[in-house]
């Protein structure tokens, strides 16, 4: 089974609705592949992440059951 339906099999078993995830604002792969499956930006958490001798933001996503 793939992994998608198999997520949405536990949300409902669990009764979940909401997924959400968080992705660096800068990974636009990562980014184009959440929407493309369902996920809506919600926010942005400005300079959140300290790596590579830099702060990066982040957004947060989710997505509705």
């Amino acid at each position: 089974m793939e992994i998608r339906k198999a997520s949405r099999k536990h949300a409902r078993t669990n009764e979940i609705q909401r997924l959400e995830l968080s992705v660096i604002a800068n990974k636009a792969p990562a980014l184009s592949l959440y929407r493309k499956i369902g996920f809506e930006k919600e926010g942005i958490k400005r300079e959140s992440l300290f790596f590579d001798g830099m702060y990066h933001d982040e957004y947060f996503l989710s997505k509705l059951l």
